[in-house]
């Protein structure tokens, strides 16, 4: 076992347990519970659930998890059109107990599937491995769920298969030619994407980004109904100083939290960052990107001992994706990214998303595990 990796991702979960119970205290909750008792113990619960995803599938060979992908990838694009159906404002499904975001779904499988089909379909026929067949692949299998998410209005979620789709594409051996020309191609693509594609899918969405690019124009944040999430935000992280307020800081140590100030209903999980950056400071804001930092680098130094391709691209879209989570999360709370409705993984309450994080980490667990090359019965006898 890789300990390393196991002991950051308990590390992360630990932290993230302590955090919501403090940001989820304004939310209503059954007498004798306060909401970060009510949502700790749930973050509890999936945590369990993930522990046993986790072990199974580190233990298990990924060479057969795989082969997983494409009816995954499959069922992930069914529930999204069941999904653009729903009248849901995150567009979630519930089923009995349970209730999660199939987008999330989804581009786990996407990652499964695209390194099932590049280390497979060149065993079909050598032309299946050519570099415009894997670009395509990569195209395709990141193309469809990309757009199905823009029109369910969830820019946050889309936009995570961009850095997915270049880690395929790096790790893939896409030659650099190919690389130059597809940038290109997307700087030239991105002005009418902006001005005319998006304003047709999400109105939300373009809002969000002007409103953005006026504060970043201006160089302050303007106090009004538009911008009221992300004045205090970045207020509450700006304010913090090196120790920050200590947790679950109350109004009289001048918490914004505790005011309601940053929005509460999501305080515990897009704008958990803020809450942890208020109470803790910037030591403990430091100390939790440390830990995705090195949890990032594990992943990495795992997909350099791979034993095959399908090995390095699991490991490395794993990277791409959680990335962009924690990119994303963490730049809205300081005003480097517009405001996205996205989870930081392991440390937000986010539900079946814990799961699927820690069903991710066991694949590169198991590409550790396995990544002694098999030995033929003849080399072994030799």
């Amino acid at each position: 076992m890789n300990w390393v990796l196991i002991l950051t991702m308990y590390g992360l979960l630990v932290f993230g347990l302590f955090a919501i119970e403090s940001a989820a205290r304004h939310l209503p909750a059954p007498d004798g519970m306060t909401g970060g008792e009510l949502y700790a113990g749930k973050h509890k619960m999936w945590m369990g659930v993930g522990t046993f995803v986790y072990f199974m599938t580190a233990l298990i060979d990924y060479r057969w998890v795989r082969y997983l992908g494409v009816p995954m990838y499959a069922v992930g694009l069914v529930l999204m059109v069941m999904a653009m159906n729903v009248d849901d404002d995150v567009h979630r499904l519930t089923f009995g107990p349970i209730s999660f975001q199939p987008a999330q779904i989804a581009i786990a499988a996407g990652i499964i599937t695209i390194a099932t089909l590049a280390q497979d379909l060149p065993k079909i026929h050598r032309s299946l491995g050519a570099p415009f067949v894997r670009v395509l692949l990569v195209a395709v299998l990141t193309g469809i769920p990309f757009l199905m998410v823009v029109k369910l209005g969830d820019m946050g979620s889309a936009l995570v298969w961009v850095p997915v789709a270049v880690v395929a594409l790096l790790v893939g051996g896409i030659p650099w030619r190919y690389l130059i020309f597809l940038t290109a191609m997307v700087v030239a693509i991105t002005p009418i994407a902006y001005f005319i594609v998006l304003p047709s899918v999400s109105e939300r969405g373009t809002k969000r980004i002007e409103t953005y690019l006026e504060s970043v124009q201006s160089g302050k944040v303007e106090k009004n109904d538009d911008t009221w999430a992300s004045y205090w935000v970045t207020t509450a992280v700006g304010k913090a100083g090196w120790k920050g307020l200590g947790w679950g800081a109350t109004e009289e140590r001048g918490s914004l939290h505790a005011k309601r100030y940053i929005p509460w209903k999501t305080a515990h999980n897009d704008y958990i960052f803020a809450v942890i950056a208020e109470e803790q400071g910037f030591r403990g804001a430091i100390l939790l990107i440390s830990g995705f930092g090195l949890l990032l680098i594990q992943c990495l130094f795992i997909a350099f001992y791979s034993r095959d391709l399908a090995g390095r691209i699991i490991a490395g879209g794993v990277v791409g994706l959680f990335f962009a989570h924690v990119f994303e999360n963490i730049g809205m709370c300081i005003l480097l990214t517009p405001i996205t409705g996205i989870p930081l993984p392991l440390v937000s309450y986010s539900g079946t998303f814990v799961v699927i994080c820690m069903f991710l980490l066991g694949l590169v667990q198991s590409v550790w595990l396995h990544r002694g090359r098999v030995k033929e019965p003849e080399a072994k006898k030799a």
